[in-house]
């Protein structure tokens, strides 16, 4: 068999050279061309380098006098919108306060004012109630001093009848049948009267009698009248 390699997988060979054991010779020293290229690509990398740290160096101050300036800005519009917030919720806090406080005084002066009505009603009332008093008890007192003040009241009753009708009676006190007989008995007999005493009338009063008219013109009848006009219950108790 032979050990020939095939053609096909032989591949291409290098000449063999055994090394050279000189000493190397060392490379050309660079000619001014090329010294002052490097020296100005130095040059060049160094401002670049020194504009590159100071543009790092502005940036970073930048960044944290913006970053400071921010801050403080922030915080006056910060602190701005917290006293503006804090304005109008205490405005919207004093509003309402206010508005509730306003309604409060305006029911105690509604009902202030209600009790002083009230008060002034009753005050009225007992004013009434005294000056009634008052009346009725100088009307007793008067009738003791002038009995005479008894003729006025059967005249206005005598006046009210339409015509007198017979039999016609006057009823009176057994203490004002005499001061009447006095002064109108001559005038009420001509006219066809005839006065009697009747015990439950009261002095200064009178009832008239005829055939078709009854006057009550006593003095009970009569205050309670008066009484009754101003809404009162005020009773007449005769002396």
């Amino acid at each position: 068999m032979s050990n020939a390699l095939p053609k096909e997988k032989q591949t291409a060979y290098q000449r063999w050279e055994m090394a050279s054991f000189d000493t190397p010779q060392p490379p050309p020293p660079p000619s001014p061309q090329q010294r002052q290229a490097a020296e100005k690509a130095d040059a060049s990398a160094r401002v670049k380098e020194q504009l590159a740290s100071v543009l790092e160096q502005a940036r970073t101050e930048g960044f944290a006098s913006g970053l400071e300036e921010g801050r403080i800005t922030g915080l006056d519009e910060g602190r701005a919108t917290g006293l503006e917030e804090g304005r109008n919720q205490g405005l919207a806090e004093g509003r309402a306060i206010a508005a509730k406080e306003a309604q409060t005084l305006q029911r105690l002066t509604q009902s202030f004012q209600e009790e002083i009505s009230k008060a002034n009603e009753l005050i009225a009332q007992d004013m009434l109630d005294l000056a009634l008093d008052i009346a009725k008890a100088m009307l007793h007192s008067a009738l003791k001093i002038r009995p005479e003040i008894v003729l006025p009241v059967i005249s206005e009753a005598i006046r009210y009848l339409p015509s007198i009708q017979q039999p016609a009676q006057l009823f009176l006190n057994h203490d004002d049948a005499p001061v009447v007989r006095q002064y109108l008995g001559e005038d009420l007999t001509k006219a066809g009267w005839q006065i009697l005493e009747d015990p439950h009338v009261e002095r200064g009063g009178c009832r008239v009698d005829t055939a078709s008219n009854q006057i009550d013109a006593t003095s009970s009848t009569r205050w309670h009248r008066i009484v009754t006009a101003l809404d009162k219950d005020n009773e007449w108790l005769a002396p």
